[in-house]
Formats: structure tokens, C-alpha cells, sequence
């Protein structure tokens, strides 16, 4: 029974380790093809809006009340007219997409100040202003370099992600191989 499951960990360790690697290598791929990346993911969110425009437009006969089944049919037609105009326009949903996360990293920022000023005498609570100056920092250097920073912004993060996600996920498996073993 302890082989059995000594080869089961072993086996899901190793699809982990492969999908670890091919995420750290799109990360990077995305990092060094920002924009490319950044077209990919607007395409995504294009999508994503056009699919639930559908969706809205779909159920909107379930809303019941004649108000709320204008309101559906008038929100499932906003979000399939934006995710068409997404699709349609890639660069132009790709500054509009930028601007936003520039804005959320703003917002991000001074909720975080709050936060540190209001929990200033617990411990650890400086870090939170650290963390706070960084994203405003961010906020206001994409800001400032809007619409250019388009360009690098989004294919960027989501690299960035990607690649320390692959690399937590490697570092977890190889974790559970060496104690498995």
C-alpha cells in the first residue's frame, strides 16, 4: 500500500513539476512579449465580456418583473457591445484595460494607507505602508506613462505572475516529492 501511494504522489509530482516548467517558461515568454501578451490577455477579456453579454441577454426572461428583464436585456447588450469592441479593437481595449489597472493599483494604494494608519500600533502594520507606497508608486508610474505604457503593462504583470506561480508550484511539488520519498 505505502508503493501504491508513494507512486501516486510521485506521478501527480511529476505533472506538477511539467505544468510548473510550462508556466514558468509562458511567463517569461509573456515577460519578453509583453505586448503580445498583453493583446492575449485583452483578447481573453474581450471574450469573457462578449460570453456574458450572452449570458445576461440569455436569463434575462427569468428577471420577472418587466423592469428587471429591461435591465438584463440592457446590461447583457452593454457587455457584448464592450466585448465586441474588445475583440474588435485590441490596442484600444488594451489602453482601456491598462488605465483600469492603474486605477485599481491607485485605489489599492491608499486603502492600504488607511489601513496601516489605522492599525499602526500592531506589529507588522509598517509593512502595509510599504506595500502601500509600492503599488501607488506603480499606480502613478503606469499612470504617468499612460497611454505608452499599454504596450508593456499588462503582458508584463501577467507574466510576472505567471512565472512566480510556476515557480511556487515547482518549489511545493519538489516539497511533497522529497517527503513522499
Amino acid at each position: 500500500m505505502a508503493n501504491a501511494l508513494r507512486a501516486d504522489v510521485r506521478r501527480a509530482t511529476t505533472w506538477s513539476i511539467v505544468l510548473s516548467t510550462l508556466m514558468i517558461l509562458a511567463g517569461v515568454l509573456a515577460i519578453g512579449l509583453p505586448m503580445m501578451a498583453g493583446i492575449a490577455v485583452t483578447a481573453i477579456v474581450g471574450w469573457l465580456l462578449t460570453f456574458s453579454g450572452g449570458l445576461h441577454l440569455a436569463f434575462a426572461w427569468r428577471g420577472g418583473r418587466a423592469v428587471a428583464v429591461v435591465w438584463e436585456i440592457l446590461l447583457g447588450a452593454a457587455y457584448g457591445a464592450i466585448g465586441l469592441y474588445v475583440l474588435a479593437n485590441p490596442v484600444a481595449g488594451l489602453a482601456s484595460l491598462t488605465f483600469a489597472v492603474a486605477v485599481y493599483l491607485f485605489v489599492e494604494g491608499v486603502l492600504e494607507f488607511i489601513l496601516s494608519a489605522q492599525l499602526r500600533p500592531a506589529p507588522g502594520a509598517g509593512w502595509l505602508l510599504v506595500d502601500g507606497v509600492i503599488t501607488l508608486a506603480l499606480a502613478v508610474m503606469i499612470w504617468s506613462t499612460w497611454p505608452s505604457s499599454a504596450a508593456w503593462v499588462i503582458g508584463t504583470l501577467v507574466g510576472l505572475s505567471m512565472f512566480f506561480s510556476g515557480m511556487t508550484r515547482l518549489m511545493l511539488s519538489l516539497a511533497v516529492r522529497r517527503i513522499a520519498a
